[in-house]
């Protein structure tokens, strides 16, 4: 069991006695498919365990991913303990405060913790991981595609029942993920959203980012900008792009960001409609039609609008 794992290596860390009380309080974020739990022991700081499968090939890439960005000095929770033979590892607490969490609060209130988290993901496009640092595969024209075809599988077949055929068969899918897996190749965290922007000490902390890879900066940019969860008004959105504009002293250029846009939009519903079908986590129902809604507001005047109109508007009357 990954639980007894963890519990196993957080006695060996602590050095306990099997005398001494431990509880482990289930921690339930993301879909990434790991175990993760809070672990508590007297006269202890809590602590947060981890357990991997090999089921993702990423889930491995979580030490090495988090020992490097904390030698670049981005914010990242440290690395307490690895016991990699065992798929465990033992991570700093970073509390459960989320961007997420602050969804209702005013943009101005908000502001700080979005610049903090653009600031890290702009220090993080520029770094250089060593050479026999393992990536994952970089963003690549095969890799847009499979995220496309995430989106045919379980969004339009799996969650609304419609027949995709004729999607695959459209090449302004092909020709878009040919167009941006070639140009750039900064690092990016790949699933930069508010969930996984943990905020400690009036920062932004990084952390799912085992699926670190080289891609387009503007992708990153754009999980954020256009995340479905927050769903930012277009006030919103500019004001983001301002800030971002501060930091970079540069604005993506605007049929990048939107074929970003459109791109990490289709990933993310694609993701919705899969968890809802295996886990039957309805929670995410309800971001499908938000996610609909931002995709048909990005590929407006573009060839991916009439393809992708019937979809939208059944997702989002769905």
């Amino acid at each position: 069991m990954p639980t007894d794992s963890i519990l196993a290596t957080a006695r060996q860390y602590l050095g306990l006695l099997p005398t001494v009380s431990v509880t482990m309080e289930p921690i339930k974020r993301g879909a990434s498919g790991r175990t993760i739990v809070r672990v508590k022991t007297p006269g202890h700081p809590p602590f947060i365990g981890v357990h991997w499968t090999d089921e993702r090939p990423d889930s491995a890439n979580f030490v090495p991913v988090a020992l490097f960005l904390k030698k670049a000095r981005l914010r990242v929770p440290e690395i307490l303990h690895d016991n990699s033979k065992r798929h465990v590892a033992l991570v700093e607490d970073l509390g459960d405060i989320d961007l997420l969490s602050l969804k209702d609060r005013p943009f101005e209130e908000r502001e700080p913790y979005y610049r903090s988290a653009l600031s890290q993901v702009d220090r993080l496009f520029y770094q250089k991981p060593p050479k026999e640092f393992e990536l994952m595969p970089p963003f690549d024209a095969s890799l847009y595609r499979w995220e496309q075809e995430y989106f045919f599988d379980h969004l339009v077949e799996g969650f609304l029942g419609l027949d995709a055929e004729t999607l695959r068969n459209d090449p302004v899918f092909t020709d878009l993920a040919e167009r941006l897996g070639t140009g750039a190749r900064h690092l990016v965290h790949r699933d930069f959203q508010s969930q996984n922007l943990l905020l400690r000490d009036g920062e932004a902390w990084l952390i799912d980012f085992q699926g670190l890879r080289r891609g387009r900066q503007e992708y990153d940019l754009a999980s954020l900008i256009y995340d479905p969860y927050l769903a930012h008004t277009a006030d919103e959105r500019e004001r983001l792009l301002s800030i971002w504009e501060e930091i970079a002293d540069e604005r993506p250029e605007d049929t990048i960001f939107r074929e970003c846009a459109a791109q990490r939009l289709m990933q993310a519903m694609g993701a919705y409609g899969n968890i809802l079908k295996k886990r039957g986590d309805e929670w995410y129902r309800q971001h499908i039609a938000t996610a609909a809604s931002l995709l048909q507001e990005v590929v407006a005047g573009t060839d991916l609008q009439a393809p992708l109109d019937p979809i939208l508007k059944a997702a989002q009357s769905s």
